[in-house]
């Protein structure tokens, strides 16, 4: 019996390890996954979160729930790789592969910034994890006038378009309490612009310009001031706050770093960016947020990706050459407030285009335009999500972006 182990249970874990049941025979491959606990929280949800659009209970399952027969689930800290013997081993045992699939994400680090953590959930709060967007919400609620500040401390980070919803939909949320004359939000960011993608950044950034949300690009924040409430620059640099919100480094896990599985030491494992496999480490694939390929870090991708993963796998173990036929395809959602939402479909060659998706010229979704039709989609996203993503059902999306549909210079 040959062994799988696949590291992390989160959106890209549970939908590979359901996959790859799905297609490896039973009698010849065990399958084992690995994660801290059986909590699954929606991710994609949290951003609404603050502005109580939806409770934090809504976005917790057990993971359990998800994780289909034939595919054993350990409960359990994972302490170290060991990619010589290939052994993954947790505080409780150890577990041989012959193939590993590394699925950890990232998580925030806010202490990687000098003084963030003297006011890390008292004056600093954060929406990517559970704990924070509850605390952000209960700020929200008392927070009448002033400046509030969104900054974005590095890149790469989770959810590149989450930054951009939160301003608009905070635009929104003020406006419908009659505060937002008295408060001045401020959308602070090391790009160049709004978003990565020069045709998408200009549209975010006029989205902005008409929501009256101040831009302040290539700040390479340094270090936070919080007995002054500022934000101080490598420049030298400063801004004042009176909320801040913040999206610190992310980082992988720190034991994919002691285990040399990373080669440096914020935790993204080494990938191809076309074969999802692991650069350095011979039967090692990577999906999700931990992989070093040049696209989102979004669920998108790790949907895309890891339909061609899993026939490369296939591949591989059938004695075939893998494909490197992933071509960074990545989509998203993007709340633009009042009922409203915008919609981005790229790759690594073509940066968003304007158009219908995904049937060409019908829609219903409209790309790099706001509409109510687009707003919907992204909220029953969450049924298909639980229902059909994470048990590795087949979806009408495919893995490789079409220009069907889309309008080019």
């Amino acid at each position: 019996m040959k062994k799988l182990v696949i590291l992390g249970a989160g959106c890209a874990g549970t939908m590979v390890a359901n996959k790859l049941r799905k297609r490896l025979d039973r009698n010849e491959w065990s399958i084992t996954i690995i994660d801290k606990d059986d909590r699954h929280v929606y991710q994609p949800g949290l951003i609404f979160v603050p502005f109580g659009m939806y409770k934090a209970e809504e976005l917790v399952r057990p993971r359990s729930e998800f994780i289909g027969k034939g595919i054993n689930f350990v409960v359990d800290e994972i302490v170290g790789v060991d990619t010589a013997t290939q052994t993954v081993e947790t505080t409780a045992g150890k577990y041989e592969y012959d193939k590993i699939i590394v699925c950890t994400g990232v998580s925030l680090a806010p202490q990687e910034i000098p003084g963030m953590m003297d006011g890390w959930q008292t004056k600093i709060f954060d929406f990517y994890t559970l704990a924070g967007a509850v605390n952000l919400e209960k700020r929200l609620r008392t927070f009448n006038s002033g400046k509030m500040v969104l900054n974005i401390a590095e890149f790469p980070y989770k959810c590149p378009v989450a930054p951009l919803e939160f301003v608009y939909l905070a635009d929104w949320y003020f406006t419908e309490r009659g505060v937002r004359d008295k408060i001045d939000i401020h959308f602070v960011t090391p790009m160049t612009g709004a978003f990565t993608k020069p045709k998408a950044s200009a549209y975010f950034t006029k989205v902005m310009k008409e929501k009256n949300i101040r831009v302040t690009a290539e700040f390479i924040l340094a270090e936070v001031d919080c007995a002054n409430n500022k934000l101080i620059s490598a420049a030298g640099d400063e801004i004042e706050w009176d909320l801040l919100v913040s999206i610190p480094p992310n980082v992988g896990a720190r034991y994919l770093v002691n285990s040399k599985v990373s080669m440096d030491e914020v935790g993204y494992v080494k990938t191809n960016n076309h074969t999802l496999k692991a650069e350095h480490h011979e039967n090692m694939y990577v999906l999700g947020d931990n992989t070093t390929i040049p696209t989102s870090k979004a669920g998108s991708v790790a949907h895309f990706s890891a339909e061609i993963m899993v026939e490369n796998f296939l591949r591989e173990i059938n004695g075939e050459p893998i494909r490197p036929d992933y071509d960074g395809h990545s989509n998203c959602f993007i709340e633009t407030g009042f009922g409203k939402a915008s919609l981005i479909d790229f790759n690594y060659k073509y940066e968003p285009l304007p158009g219908k998706f995904p049937l060409p010229g019908l829609g219903p979704f409209s790309l790099l335009g706001e509409s109510k039709t687009n707003h919907w989609g992204k909220m029953m996203f969450k049924w298909v999500y639980w229902n059909k993503l994470l048990t590795g059902e087949e979806l009408p999306l495919e893995a490789q972006m079409s220009l069907a549909g889309k309008v080019q210079d």
